[in-house]
């Protein structure tokens, strides 16, 4: 893929193309098309890395008046909310994204014996019980072994020392996806 061809794409088409680098959050890629003109790849790249750094880490609102309390959190743990549960519902009801689907395939993660895919339940269930958010790793960077040790050693991470090893994963991931657009070379719409 060219980089003239990336600059003089549309808002949709950009969408299109690049709305999933960030799994599930369209909206970051939006904020970084209008940073259009970029002079290379690494410079989308960044903008990301950027956007995301400016979010604060969760922000809460309570709305009292109607009798009922309503917690939102968005920011760096809304992020990390994004991305489903390893070898999890999503995977075996075939709703993932096609690249968390290729992402976690490559890993091993759909031929899981019976005893893993129950462990990994578990130690998902237990990470979401203490951080609040989804264990985000770079699959493409781990196979299911990988993946097991560290989940089980994340577990004893602060929150928030955990949260920004979610983040730094997520660029990982990011950096992978723009780069598979990139050597696919192909203008292939993403499915959110």
């Amino acid at each position: 893929m060219d980089l003239d061809a990336v600059n003089s794409m549309s808002y949709e088409q950009f969408l299109d193309i690049f709305g999933n680098i960030i799994e599930k959050c369209p909206i970051i890629t939006a904020a970084v098309w209008s940073r259009r003109p970029f002079s290379s790849f690494g410079e989308v790249e960044d903008g990301v890395h950027e956007f995301i750094e400016s979010l604060p880490i969760s922000v809460e609102f309570l709305e009292e008046n109607s009798h009922k309390i309503c917690t939102k959190k968005q920011g760096k743990e809304g992020i990390l909310r994004c991305h489903p549960d390893l070898a999890g519902r999503e995977l075996t009801s075939g709703t993932l994204t096609m690249e968390s689907q290729e992402e976690q395939r490559g890993a091993g993660l759909t031929s899981l014996t019976s005893q893993e895919r129950e462990r990994l339940t578990l130690l998902n269930t237990q990470y979401k019980e203490k951080f609040g958010f989804p264990f985000v790793i770079c699959a493409k960077m781990a196979d299911k072994d990988k993946i097991m040790r560290e989940l089980s050693a994340r577990l004893q991470n602060d929150p928030s020392v955990e949260l920004l090893i979610g983040i730094d994963e997520v660029k990982k991931i990011c950096h992978l996806r723009i780069q598979d657009i990139l050597r696919k070379g192909s203008l292939l719409p993403t499915k959110l």
